[in-house]
């Protein structure tokens, strides 16, 4: 089965003693940022992975339900398939050396114009793997799946939030996306 990188946003962070669950859940798969003190719940959580599935779209819904079975009140808001990179992270997805990406982001290897850093995050810059990808003309199925499928993921999950007796089952969902991945992707 292939694994496959998603992060979900979550209507608040975890507190420490919900974590015990997720991880029996998720055998520790699952990196989610956590509060301590209780004036922080209003702020949105998020919840990293790398999760195996038959498809991208099985994955997540697995983990969706994994998520807020493990923490009363706690719901999955979004989900995002396009992962932020460290350059370790680029060098083992395009098969180089760290030294390669670090010059290609400088300029001094390649044809410029790398894609900029999305973020800084305790000092290390991270980029999206999309538009690494495209600037090196990697070819990256699952980021072929991702789009479709996090689009329609997104819309359901708007969906059972704003008119929970209207959503389809998880299942179906997962389903539909299986039977019409192939031609949308």
């Amino acid at each position: 089965m292939p694994s496959y990188d998603f992060a979900l946003i979550l209507s608040r962070p975890l507190y420490e003693e919900e974590l015990d669950d997720l991880f029996d859940r998720t055998h520790g798969y699952v990196t989610v940022s956590i509060i301590t003190e209780p004036q922080h719940a209003e702020r949105p959580g998020n919840a990293s992975c790398t999760w195996q599935g038959r498809t991208l779209a099985a994955a997540i819904m697995e983990l969706v339900e994994h998520m807020e079975a493990s923490a009363p009140g706690l719901r999955v808001q979004r989900v995002e398939a396009d992962p932020l990179l460290t350059i370790r992270d680029i060098a083992e997805r395009v098969g180089r050396s760290v030294d390669s990406v670090r010059l290609s982001i400088t300029g001094a290897r390649g044809p410029g114009g790398f894609p900029a850093s999305e973020m800084s995050a305790a000092g290390h810059r991270l980029w999206r793997w999309s538009k690494v990808a495209a600037w090196y003309d990697h070819d990256d199925p699952q980021l072929r799946e991702a789009r479709p499928t996090t689009q329609a993921i997104n819309g359901w999950l708007a969906l059972r939030d704003v008119v929970p007796d209207v959503a389809p089952a998880p299942e179906d969902v997962t389903s539909a996306l299986s039977a019409v991945i192939s031609q949308v992707a």
